[in-house]
């Protein structure tokens, strides 16, 4: 796809990934329109109907989400479910309806099943059931893919599926609430250090590990992606590096300037044991790989926070945040 020619809806555009992908594309010479939520309410087919017939894209991204830490997807399964999936359900129908050319899906890490053999490789999508704490957001994402396949299977469809792993960077979100792990990190170091607290306790014992990719990255593998992609097959986007929670909230904290104690609540749950994907396929089809440093791009973070963040949220309350937990992939 020649994207200096076309012109381009990121749904979720105002968001985390989304100004990223949105400002990537822009530099390839796309007509970009990022969309926010405020913009249109995606869950309705009439305004979805309206976004497309005002806008005519000639491809469309679709990133936005209702998306959060283990914290958010405990307490509110259900909305995590039935938004996520009449959102790209609704988008994507309406995509075909009026002929849009190309449409790129974004799935979730969380999609894999609890136990996926290190590294996790595409085809084992369907081996089993996702981990507990964030499966019915990981199975309305994958519904996307079944919808994405079918879709190119009877109506010829040009509907590309990629599978970003945990993200973080400048402009994520940083509410206790439901931010991901390494920003919640970065926010409680930060407000443990100014309010001279001697420890901070999170969730878990520290033993998962995670796989992350700059956000940077990460879009640049969404442009690659547009250009270069358009198979049926699901695309693994990650860094192929494997890191324990515990060894990178010890990261966090040196990037933040905490030197105190980190306490481990076991009686909190670690989510999915390990995730590492493989990511050769993103290679091989569309030439990605990772190119920010995990121990850099986490500096660069804690130093964007500092900088523009600190002053601003809520004081901090000790033992109160359970976003500070383990994170999924924040779609946006």
């Amino acid at each position: 796809m020649d994207l200096s020619k076309s012109t381009v809806v990121v749904t979720g555009g105002t968001g985390f990934l989304g100004r990223h992908v949105a400002d990537e594309i822009g530099r390839a010479g796309a007509r970009v329109r990022a969309l926010g939520r405020k913009d249109y309410d995606l869950r309705q087919r009439h305004n979805v109907q309206e976004m497309l017939r005002r806008l005519r894209p000639d491809a469309l991204v679709h990133l936005a989400a209702s998306v959060g830490g283990i914290g958010a997807n405990l307490a509110e399964p259900g909305r995590f479910f039935y938004e996520n999936t009449v959102m790209g359900v609704e988008v994507l129908e309406a995509c075909r309806a009026a002929g849009v050319a190309k449409v790129l899906v974004a799935g979730t890490v969380c999609a894999y099943p609890k136990h996926t053999p290190v590294p996790f490789r595409e085809e084992d999508l369907w081996a089993g059931f996702p981990e507990e704490t964030n499966a019915p957001y990981g199975i309305a994402k994958k519904a996307l893919l079944v919808q994405c396949q079918a879709y190119r299977e009877q109506y010829e469809m040009n509907s590309i599926y990629l599978l970003p792993v945990n993200l973080y960077g400048p402009h994520d979100n940083f509410d206790l609430n439901s931010s991901h792990v390494i920003p919640a990190m970065v926010r409680r170091f930060s407000e443990a250090r100014r309010a001279g607290l001697g420890s901070v306790t999170l969730w878990g014992d520290g033993s998962p590990t995670r796989e992350f990719l700059h956000v940077r990255d990460a879009a640049r593998a969404f442009r690659l992606a547009l250009e270069r992609y358009d198979e049926g097959e699901p695309v693994n986007v990650g860094s192929g590096q494997e890191i324990s929670i515990r060894r990178l909230a010890g990261l966090v904290a040196d990037a933040v300037g905490f030197s105190g104690e980190i306490v481990w609540d076991s009686s909190r749950p670690n989510g999915q044991p390990r995730r590492r994907l493989a990511t050769d396929r993103a290679k091989a089809a569309f030439g990605f790989e990772a190119e920010v440093d995990l121990a850099a791009g986490i500096r660069q973070v804690a130093e964007w926070y500092e900088r523009t963040q600190a002053a601003q949220p809520e004081p901090y309350t000790a033992g109160a945040a359970p976003g500070a937990g383990l994170a999924d992939l924040p779609a946006r």
